[in-house]
């Protein structure tokens, strides 16, 4: 089983001894979301301008609903339709090369580094596609990725829908679930919003908001 993404690495499966650790992507290991961040990058402040324009009504409806799933699936769709696997991975890449320096928090990567020493299996679990953010995740030295999933068609191209639903709040817990067993215990788990609440819930160890430091 691959909870990489496509980044060519794969999941490993934590000894019966080794702590499991699960943090949080956008806004506990880096400063911001990386998705958005991603697509801004992606299209360029042209791009970027003109599909906020198009997605307009999709907007307004998250401001009534709040439902970030739909939002996100309609980004998708709007930024990302059409494009290939390949194509994705690369820029994916890029993307995170060009962004590192300025964009992970230096005391989240401590204590991120600390627990690799410590040897615990450390997982993240986002709510962001795992397509994007699994460059850094191997940068990382991650050994595992949960986060939400795109769909690809026939010819390995976005279709604009997820596999599963937003990898976020319960779904965090599910998925870890999934992944490690029902009755799966975290030593340590960190995150910085409510979609996070369920996760840190089941840590022996939860750091809300703890990492504040910017590059």
């Amino acid at each position: 089983m691959s909870d990489m993404g496509n980044a060519g690495a794969e999941r490993q499966s934590p000894r019966p001894d080794q702590p499991i650790v699960a943090f949080d992507f956008d806004g506990t290991l880096t400063i911001r979301d990386s998705f958005t961040e991603f697509l801004r990058w992606r299209v360029g402040p042209g791009g970027w301008a003109l599909g906020l324009v198009k997605l307009a009504p999709a907007l307004a409806a998250y401001a009534r609903d709040r439902d970030r799933g739909r939002i996100k699936a309609a980004s998708v769709r709007e930024f990302l339709h059409g494009v290939d696997r390949h194509t994705l991975e690369v820029e994916a890449a890029r993307f995170a090369d060009q962004v590192w320096p300025r964009f992970m928090r230096p005391d989240a990567l401590k204590v991120w580094n600390d627990w690799g020493r410590r040897g615990a299996h450390r997982v993240i679990v986002t709510a962001s596609p795992v397509a994007t953010v699994a460059p850094f995740a191997k940068r990382l030295g991650a050994e595992a990725l949960l986060g939400t999933e795109f769909v690809f068609d026939a010819q390995d191209r976005i279709t604009g829908d997820f596999a599963g639903p937003n990898c976020r709040g319960a779904e965090k817990v599910r998925r870890l679930k999934a992944a490690y067993g029902d009755t799966m215990t975290l030593a340590a788990a960190y995150g910085d919003t409510s979609g996070d609440a369920e996760m840190l819930a089941m840590a022996q160890e939860a750091g809300f908001r703890v990492f504040r430091e910017k590059p």
